[in-house]
Parts: structure tokens; C-alpha cells; sequence
């Protein structure tokens, strides 16, 4: 059968056996994001630290999760966590993982958008008699935000994708679903940008979001 043939034939069949692991997809990439904004905004405190025992582990942090495969972590926590007697669910070593992944590329953006903001702001925000942790809370945080959002946004995308790997370890999502028609019907091609072509449906609206807010962006300055 040609590439058309297979599609006339079995498309809506793929396309709804695909479908169902959106949820599972989506699942994951909404934890691994809420774990990675938080544990990424705890290593860039750390980071911005004058005190080396809290700035060198961070660093450290930084290096090692951004210069390594996400998959080689996933595998470790997955694989690897049961030597220790810690038997973590797929669902919950993907959004682990891909969490602790993420708060390093998380970390970077908000250490960058705190840095944007004049040191100024802080130094008054002091003198008024606020605590480093308030100021920071009130003072300087709501400001840099504006310009972390686009960053944090096409992160956002980036980690969508990045849940194409999470079948390895063993959750039913897209790419995992995709494998198993692919098995079945040995019909790669049509299969593959078939999930490809969901992926699409969800970060093209994402990307264009991500662009107006570098718009929005350019217009605050």
C-alpha cells in the first residue's frame, strides 16, 4: 500500500490510538514544569548567594543536569533508585527527572531575569527596613518576571517535546503508543508524523504565545 493508501485506510485508527496518550503527555509535562519553576527558582538563590557554601553546590547542580542526556538521568532514577530501596512509579521517575532537569535550564533564566534588575532596587527595597527574602518577593522577582516569561514559555515547549523520551522508561504516552502501532502494522512513516504532527497541534499554539510576550516585552522597556 503507498503512504496515501495507509493513510485513507487506517489514519483515523492511528490517530486515535495516538490521541490516547495525550493525557498521559500532557500530565507529565504540566508536573515536570511545576517541579522544575520550583526547585529552579531554590538553585538560582542558591546561586546568587554571596556564600560559596550555597553557590558552588548549585553550580555544580547546574552542570551536571544541563551537561548530561536527560535520558541517562531518567534511567538513574528509574533504574537506579531501587538499588537504594526506592521504587519510584514511570509516571513519577518521568516527572521527577525531567523536573530535576529542567530546574537547572530553570535556574539560568531566573538567575538572568533577577540580574536584569538594577541592583538599586534591592538597595532601596533594604534601606526601607525589608528583609533580602521580602524584597526579593516584592521588590525584585515581580519585575524580573516580565523578562524571564518568554524564556520560561519556550522552555515550556522544550519540555513538551522532551516527553517523547519518557516512554523508555516504561509510560504509556505518545511516542510510547506510536512505538507499539509501528509493531503492529509496520507502517512507520505514517505513524511517526502522525505523533509528530500532534506534538505540532500543542507547541505551535505555545510558540506563538511565547513570541507575543516578547512582543509584550519589547513594549514595557
Amino acid at each position: 500500500m503507498s503512504f496515501w493508501e495507509v493513510v485513507e485506510d487506517k489514519g483515523w485508527y492511528f490517530l486515535t490510538t495516538l490521541v490516547g496518550g495525550g493525557p498521559e503527555t500532557v500530565l507529565v509535562a504540566a508536573g515536570a514544569l511545576a517541579f522544575a519553576l520550583v526547585i529552579g527558582l531554590a538553585i538560582a538563590m542558591f546561586r546568587l548567594s554571596g556564600w560559596r557554601l550555597l553557590s558552588a553546590p548549585a553550580v555544580a547542580y547546574i552542570e551536571f543536569f544541563r551537561g548530561t542526556p536527560a535520558l541517562v538521568q531518567l534511567f538513574v532514577i528509574y533504574f537506579g533508585l531501587p538499588d537504594v530501596g526506592l521504587q519510584p512509579s514511570p509516571v513519577q521517575a518521568a516527572v521527577i527527572g525531567l523536573g530535576l532537569n529542567g530546574a537547572a535550564y530553570l535556574a539560568e533564566i531566573y538567575r538572568a531575569g533577577i540580574e536584569s534588575i538594577h541592583r538599586g532596587q534591592m538597595e532601596a527595597a533594604l534601606s526601607l527596613g525589608m528583609t533580602p527574602a521580602r524584597a526579593m518577593r516584592s521588590i525584585v522577582l515581580p519585575q524580573a518576571i516580565r523578562t524571564m516569561l518568554p524564556p520560561m514559555t519556550s522552555f515550556a515547549i522544550v519540555l513538551l517535546k522532551d516527553t517523547a523520551i519518557i516512554f523508555s522508561v516504561g509510560v504509556v504516552e505518545v511516542m510510547a503508543l506510536a512505538r507499539n502501532l509501528v509493531t503492529e502494522t509496520l507502517q512507520s512513516a505514517v505513524i511517526y508524523l502522525m505523533a509528530g504532527a500532534l506534538y505540532l497541534c500543542v507547541t505551535i499554539p505555545m510558540a506563538r504565545f511565547a513570541a507575543s510576550l516578547e512582543r509584550a516585552q519589547r513594549a514595557w522597556r
